[in-house]
């Protein structure tokens, strides 16, 4: 059984304003962040480790955005702990071959968190929507090519 999560990557712009000492309440800094992608990942049922820990593999999907278009390709998966209070800690790595054939390392940590029946709709590996479950995630990405940095 496969599971299709999408969601959409936004990446923080490189370009951060600090201002120092101009302002009365001390140093002050502001971000922009820049759509990226929208990754579609297919995701299989997890693998139950133990009480707090299960692996999903992710090894195909499709990637797509105003400068890429690709698929994921092996290796990939999701290591996901459950902390304390039921929020997941996020470990996840997976690889991109874009259609000119580079290839890009992507791996995120964050958190998500479910409703009870949407996590255990995730569990057995049932169908979810983005809006099903909260996610926050810090993506790095790695490659070669100049042509896909950011």
């Amino acid at each position: 059984m496969r599971v299709r999560l999408t969601s959409n990557l936004s990446v923080l712009a490189v370009s951060l304003l600090t201002a120092f000492g101009a302002q009365a309440g001390g140093p002050t800094t502001s971000g922009q962040a820049e759509y990226l992608m929208t990754l579609s990942a297919n995701i299989e049922a997890g693998q139950v480790v133990d009480a707090g820990m299960v692996i999903f593999n992710s090894s195909t999907g499709w990637v797509e955005g105003l400068r890429i278009k690709g698929k994921l390709v092996p290796p990939g998966g999701d290591w996901r702990h459950r902390l304390p209070s039921g929020v997941f800690r996020l470990d996840v790595r997976g690889t991109i071959q874009t259609d000119d054939g580079e290839i890009i390392f992507i791996s995120y940590n964050g958190i998500s968190q479910c409703a009870k029946e949407n996590a255990e709709r995730l569990s057995k590996g049932e169908l979810i929507k983005s809006a099903d479950c909260y996610f926050l995630a810090a993506p790095t990405f790695e490659t070669k090519p100049e042509k896909y940095s950011c």
